[in-house]
């Protein structure tokens, strides 16, 4: 089962040394019987793409696609930009409406993942409200999701809320700055210490964190903290966030039937993620110039390949 230390809730010992995330040979779970479904692969909401950016949400729809789920649903909040996905016509593009509770509820997901391009409008507000409180979801949140939690006390209280009564449901995938704001910090502070950094995240908002950068750190309030020590300089760019939020929510939403929790599905997704982008490089794709695009399909073939093994 990989480096997984459970440490009964003491986030205190988070603050000694990480231990190397190993968390490939979780593949097998993934692994379907001849008569399964889309319905055993799970289904995805996923919301953002404000006006402007629609890329970040597609980027997560793409990776959430090609690493199995069995639907992947954009929830796009700008109308124009609810046409943009026109080239990749498995994914469910829908706009937004207004009744973001009625329609999570009517969804019925098993992951929602929300922040990629969701922007601060307030129906952005209202469907990161309605994430938080729809708790028969497993709930993945990033980017503008972390920078509207961080402004706003009654989004963190709720977020904790939702912890302290379903432990272990939901992760968050900050960048330094992100990680920063919610912590009232500079980036440079994050970065000078980044365990404590997580060990703050993790007391503050009582979820999974994965604190993204170099060696990227997870944790939460009942694992020790593990660090990732693939990945290059190439996954330095814009949309790289987005394929990571989008493959935790598509390997999460195929462990809820495959004996995958949510901690086990985000250590995987985040070092399949850096193997791709280490294995692109390897190949001379990379570093200067390595896309979120190319790096979510070397994700769908690494795991495959070693479905294959099995």
């Amino acid at each position: 089962m990989g480096v997984f230390p459970i440490n009964s809730g003491d986030t205190s010992s988070m603050t000694s040394q990480p231990l190397e995330l190993s968390a490939l040979d979780l593949i097998p779970h993934l692994k379907r019987a001849p008569a399964e479904h889309k319905g055993n692969a799970g289904k995805v909401l996923l919301i953002g793409g404000a006006p402007g950016m629609a890329g970040a949400l597609i980027l997560a729809g793409n990776a959430c696609l090609h690493l199995g789920a069995g639907w992947s649903i954009l929830e796009m909040l700008d109308l124009a930009s609810a046409h943009a996905a026109i080239n990749q016509p498995e994914l469910m593009v829908r706009l937004a409406k207004p009744n973001a509770e009625e329609v999570i509820g009517n969804t019925k997901p098993d992951v929602i993942a929300i922040g990629p391009g969701l922007g601060d409008s307030g129906l952005a507000q209202a469907y990161l409200k309605a994430a938080i409180l729809n708790t028969s979801s497993l709930l993945v949140i990033d980017a503008d999701g972390l920078n509207l939690i961080a402004d706003q006390v009654e989004l963190l209280q709720l977020l904790q809320k939702r912890n302290t009564n379903f432990p272990e449901s939901t992760v968050l995938t900050p960048h330094p700055g992100e990680a920063a704001r919610l912590l009232k910090l500079s980036t440079e502070q994050v970065q000078e210490n980044r365990l404590e950094a997580l060990t703050k995240l993790v007391t503050l908002t009582k979820s999974m964190v994965v604190l993204k950068g170099q060696h990227t750190l997870i944790g939460s309030p009942l694992h020790d903290p593990v660090v990732c020590q693939q990945g290059n300089p190439g996954m330095g760019t814009g949309g790289m966030g987005d394929v990571l939020t989008g493959s935790i929510a598509a390997i999460a939403s195929q462990g809820i039937r495959h004996h995958l929790n949510l901690w086990e599905s985000t250590c995987l997704a985040v070092q399949l993620h850096a193997c791709a982008a280490d294995s692109l490089v390897a190949k001379n794709v990379g570093p200067i110039g390595l896309t979120p695009s190319e790096t979510i399909l070397e994700m769908r073939s690494l795991l495959n390949h070693h479905l294959n093994l099995v």
